[in-house]
């Protein structure tokens, strides 16, 4: 794991400039820093930039920029499989001298081009310069589980893993988006990944799996090299079939993921995703794992005996880490300044301690559940989303609905979820997703409505909801916090269940199997069953980390409202009274604790960079 940035151009970019960006580069690569600048015969300058987090062959031969014959690579993530990937190559003749993942990438895409990457498993953000073409290419995975994003203007194209790279080679910052602002605090993070904009004007992202190919004086080509398929469910599939296939690909994929030169540490819940990957590294491929705990005090999301039961049962070590209030604000300040975003929710802020003390532990990789709710159903609504699909099968319906009522109508709080039949009177309903939107854009001085609208993918209305969630709402959010929080502490995350072997398997398993006896993920419970423990596989509660800002935001003090309310560019945006208003100590609806956080956040955004 690595930062990468970089410029194309007429001109070269000035040396204070470059040596800004090398040092705002440090936390996502200590190891090693380097800057490379090389001539264009037919005119003009590439420079690419990079700093190291040595995760596999730890000696400087295997330091980037990585030159070839035919082009040079600043990479920024794993290839899982570059065992394989190279005994391929090998076997062609190309020699190598270096025992790492990044010569591999790089003797690919000099011997295949990006044709190649159709047979690579990893998660990368990178920049490959073709020098026969003299065209750079940058590409992110499949699942854009690492981060890139790019800026052009009349001096050339500017490039970095985070925008704060791309700001010092530019010499400047850009100026905030507006509209990105009121689509976070009106509808949610949710709503930040359903269109191409990003929270500074003119600031894009590279699209998961594709790659964008830039040459001076030509505009920029978008080419994707994967497209996910849906709907091809093989109904004659049995739950067995469905079950062991799905544990044979997510052992295969913990086997991958497990390969570096350095020790590894697991983040730990008491939900299936997590206990799923532990037991399968602890058990099955016999890696002594240490999980890592954020614990709750808030009743309604406190899961102790669950993380407690599976450290005994797996037998593996622990280390707790209590939710700490100190130093909120100022320590929100220098999350979003390292973010160069608002914080998407409260749970990263929390989560942001969980990698310090990964970081202080020793460790440089962290391994999460990313991506389980989305491939094997996991969120309350797709309940609801199951029932609308077995409505054609009476005695399927019948079950599943007496099952709902059993298992998830004593625990679902939404009020839209509550009705088992929500999707059945309404396919097209989304009030569930964007709640209480109508209420927050009344905080705005100006109006701003923006409905809800997502991709087709499946005709199955459950399918294509989760395909949404792991491309636009949910899995994008998780992948952007999950990374900059690690990165702050020089940790590379890993998240084994975002494979491209267990998705095809996924989309292969029929919509009947994927909920069964009222609990979701009901696949992924069965794979890992004699593996993980009992208690977690067979408890259907979905907890997840959250927490009340009001557990954070002591508003009863002085301090802390003057500090709310003072001046600043957010009250040119939202109503300062209508603010007033809400801090008030008490219970506050969990909507709207949300939009409390999120306000807060963009009030320091903005004051950061506005």
């Amino acid at each position: 794991m690595c930062g990468i940035a970089g410029f194309l151009g007429p001109k070269g970019i000035a040396t204070n400039r470059v040596e800004a960006c090398l040092s705002l580069m440090g936390r996502r690569g200590p190891d090693a820093a380097v800057s490379q600048t090389h001539q264009l015969n037919s005119g003009g300058v590439v420079q690419l930039l990079h700093s190291r987090l040595s995760i596999i062959d730890l000696d400087d031969r295997a330091n980037q920029p990585f030159e070839t014959p035919n082009g040079i690579l600043s990479y920024n993530g794993e290839l899982y499989n570059y065992l394989e990937v190279k005994k391929d190559l090998e076997s062609r003749g190309v020699n190598f001298s270096t025992s790492s993942d990044t010569e591999v990438l790089a003797r690919l895409l000099n011997t295949e081009g990006l044709s190649g990457l159709d047979k690579c498993e990893g998660m990368w953000g990178f920049a490959w310069f073709d020098k026969t073409g003299e065209a750079l290419f940058l590409c992110r995975d499949r699942f854009a589980e690492k981060p890139l994003y790019y800026y052009e203007d009349n001096t050339g194209l500017y490039f970095g893993s985070e925008p704060k790279f791309i700001f010092a080679l530019l010499g400047r910052r850009l100026s905030p988006d507006e509209g990105q602002i009121k689509r976070y605090l009106v509808n949610g993070y949710k709503s930040l990944y359903k269109q191409p904009a990003t929270f500074f004007q003119g600031l894009k992202e590279v699209p998961r799996a594709a790659f964008s190919v830039h040459r001076i004086g030509q505009p920029v080509k978008e080419v994707p090299y994967w497209v996910a398929e849906f709907d091809r469910a093989n109904e004659q599939m049995t739950y067995e079939e469905a079950v062991q296939g799905a544990k044979e690909r997510l052992i295969r994929s913990m086997e991958l993921r497990l390969r570096a030169d350095v020790p590894i540490a697991f983040c730990l819940s008491g939900g299936i995703d997590s206990n799923a990957l532990i037991s399968i590294a602890q058990r099955e491929l016999g890696y002594d794992v240490h999980g890592f705990t954020i614990m709750n005090t808030d009743s309604r999301y406190e899961e102790r005996d669950m993380v407690e039961i599976a450290v005994k049962e797996l037998e593996i070590r622990h280390t707790e880490i209590p939710v700490s209030t100190e130093n909120f604000l100022p320590n929100l300040r220098e999350l979003v300044r390292y973010h160069d975003a608002p914080i998407y929710t409260i749970t990263y802020y929390a989560q942001w301690r969980l990698m310090e003390e990964i970081h202080n532990a020793g460790y440089k990789i962290s391994v999460s559940g990313t991506g389980a709710d989305e491939l094997f159903s996991g969120y309350y609504d797709h309940h609801n989303a199951y029932l609308a699909a077995m409505s054609d099968n009476p005695d399927y319906y019948s079950q599943a609905l007496q099952n709902w009522q059993e298992v998830v109508k004593p625990i679902v709080r939404n009020p839209y979820l509550q009705d088992p039949d929500y999707f059945i009177k309404s396919p097209e309903g989304r009030n569930h997703i964007y709640l209480d939107a109508d209420v927050f854009a009344d905080f705005l001085n100006h109006p701003f409505e923006e409905k809800f609208v997502e991709e087709k993918y499946s005709q199955i209305l459950l399918r294509n909801r989760m395909a949404n969630e792991l491309f636009h709402e949910s899995v994008p959010v998780i992948l952007h916090e999950d990374d900059l929080n690690a990165m702050y502490y020089s940790v590379e995350n890993r998240s084994p269940f975002l494979d491209r072997d267990v998705f095809d398997w996924c989309q292969t398993i029929p919509s009947k199997h994927l909920i069964n006896k009222g609990c979701a993920k009901a696949i992924l419970r069965d794979a890992v069953r004699g593996l993980a423990p009992s208690a977690i596989i067979d408890n259907p509660r979905k907890v997840g980390f959250n927490a009340p800002v009001l557990d954070y935001l002591d508003v009863t003090k002085k301090p802390v409202r003057d500090e709310l309310l003072n001046d600043s560019p957010i009250f040119d945006i939202i109503d300062k009274n209508k603010i007033a208003e809400i801090l008030v100590p008490g219970e506050m609806q969990n909507s709207r604790s949300k939009f409390l956080f999120n306000f807060v956040c963009a009030k320091i955004f903005l004051e950061e960079y506005a």
